[in-house]
């Protein structure tokens, strides 16, 4: 099945409410588990630019897990940041530990030139070109810094996609189910990832499928 390519931002309120309400648990839950299996006892500390952030849920996440970080998110979308930054009010122990700031990628203005660690969480599919994410990881990330990546990965068919979408998604509202099922559409797959990253010179990067509808690549900046 080839990619279909959907909106770079979500910038309806009505989508953003229906992701920042959804139940992520798992696969968000998981998240901070999988870096720490990606980097092993790698000692993480400094800067960290969470790319793409939506409405923080991850980002909150991995401030949580490591509380020397200071995590900066950046997103495209105002209606998305509206629900973080309502969550990171509400979260007086992280305040000194997240910011969040509105910004496209590439060309988001932020306080930092250059972090320690990069991830990121489902921005890669939402992207017309793939090789924007990949530049900007070399760009701001220090050299040797860890980047992990998370992002959906396209099934075989349109059929597998709705049962997915069913799996996963079944009791969310209908514009959460639409969101999801076009995301699966658009996603890579991962010998698609691998020659993005051998054109950006990554090619020293993982990449491995997890669950039935995730990808992560992992790796350490040249």
């Amino acid at each position: 099945m080839e990619r279909k390519r959907e909106p770079e931002l979500m910038v309806e309120d009505a989508q953003a409410r229906a992701y920042a309400e959804a139940d992520f648990n798992d696969p968000h839950g998981g998240y901070v588990t999988l870096f720490k299996e990606a980097f092993g006892d790698r000692g993480i500390s400094g800067y960290v630019l969470d790319l793409g952030c939506g409405p923080g849920d991850i980002t909150f996440r991995f401030a949580r897990a490591f509380p020397g970080c200071t995590v900066h998110g950046v997103d495209g979308s105002e209606a998305m940041l509206g629900f973080g930054w309502r969550q990171l009010t509400a979260s007086p122990e992280l305040q000194g530990n997240v910011e969040l700031f509105t910004g496209m990628v590439p060309g988001a203005e932020l306080p930092r030139e250059r972090y320690d660690a990069i991830i990121s969480n489902s921005l890669l599919h939402h992207l017309p070109r793939p090789a924007v994410l990949w530049d900007e990881v070399k760009l701001r990330g220090k050299p040797g810094a860890p980047v992990f990546i998370m992002d959906l990965r396209r099934p075989g068919s349109r059929e597998y996609a709705r049962l997915l979408v069913d799996r996963h998604a079944g009791s969310e509202p209908e514009i959460l189910r639409r969101d999801f099922y076009n995301s699966l559409l658009a996603a890579f797959r991962v010998e698609e990832v691998h020659k993005q990253l051998e054109k950006a010179g990554l090619d020293a990067f993982t990449v491995k499928e997890t669950g039935d509808r995730h990808l992560i690549i992992s790796g350490l900046l040249p």
